[in-house]
């Protein structure tokens, strides 16, 4: 039998601070400000991988509308 492996659903700000590569004070101000969006889910704040990939597609579009 192989072991399975499981996608997680919800990322911690401190995993989506080093997926991004950004300190985790910084990350926690993009959540706070709302520029990745988040849920509050009792004490802490999960953020889905699609909000990531927003964020960054978002960055990405704006990084192009400024060279262009």
């Amino acid at each position: 039998m192989t072991p399975a492996t499981l996608n997680r659903k919800w990322h911690t700000t401190a995993e989506v601070a080093e997926m991004l590569g950004f300190s985790l004070s910084k990350t926690k101000m993009l959540v706070l400000t709302g520029e990745i969006r988040s849920v509050k889910i009792g004490r802490n704040r999960r953020i889905l991988p699609a909000w990531v990939d927003e964020y960054v597609d978002r960055c990405a579009a704006e990084a192009e509308r400024w060279s262009a």
